[in-house]
């Protein structure tokens, strides 16, 4: 298997970037994320990876940090989540923002993911939320974040908003000040 490559990144696309490693060049689709940690064309890199393989297709996945990586491998571990599904996960919520959503079964935040509707976001959470729970321990303090989004949602803002400002709050307050500062957040924005 194929975890990592380190070499000189040749170019950057929306979706992946190519490494050119001893002469032979990779290309490794990359999460949005991912692609904004890369250093210029031209430098050095390290790209974590995954190899999937199957009867009729060998596909690399590439992440900048092995927490990431490793995000990724648990995701594929649910039944009905391909790389592509994955990647998709990843690239819609950060790596943290997913492991919250996943602990505090906020469908609404798994479901934004493109390919991911209510049944399969229901399904993942409870496959997944086991696998998780043990390692992301500090993330199940409460359900702040799915109450708030589902409030903004009520409230009449799309998903994509809702998700955008609830990932700049601070969970530690009661969730009617979250709420609140939330509003305020997308009050500025539209005036913007």
């Amino acid at each position: 298997m194929i975890s990592r490559l380190r070499g000189i990144l040749v170019s950057l696309g929306p979706t992946s970037g190519v490494l050119d490693v001893a002469g032979v060049g990779y290309e490794v689709p990359m999460t949005p994320h991912s692609l904004a940690d890369l250093p210029e064309v031209g430098e050095e890199v390290v790209v974590h990876t995954h190899l999937q393989v199957r009867e009729d297709d060998m596909s690399l996945f590439g992440f900048t940090s092995t927490a990431d990586r490793d995000l990724f491998r648990i995701l594929i571990s649910a039944s009905g989540v391909g790389p592509r599904v994955a990647m998709a996960l990843m690239a819609t919520l950060r790596a943290d923002q997913l492991r919250r959503a996943i602990a505090t079964e906020d469908v609404g935040a798994l479901s934004t993911a493109p390919g991911v509707g209510k049944r399969s976001a229901q399904k993942i959470i409870l496959e997944l939320r086991p696998k998780l729970a043990d390692a992301e321990a500090e993330v199940v303090e409460g359900t702040g974040p799915a109450q708030v989004r589902q409030a903004l949602e009520q409230l009449g803002y799309r998903p994509d908003e809702s998700n955008e400002v609830v990932a700049d709050l601070d969970g530690s307050e009661p969730v009617p000040a979250q709420i609140k500062t939330a509003l305020k957040m997308l009050g500025k924005q539209r005036h913007a």
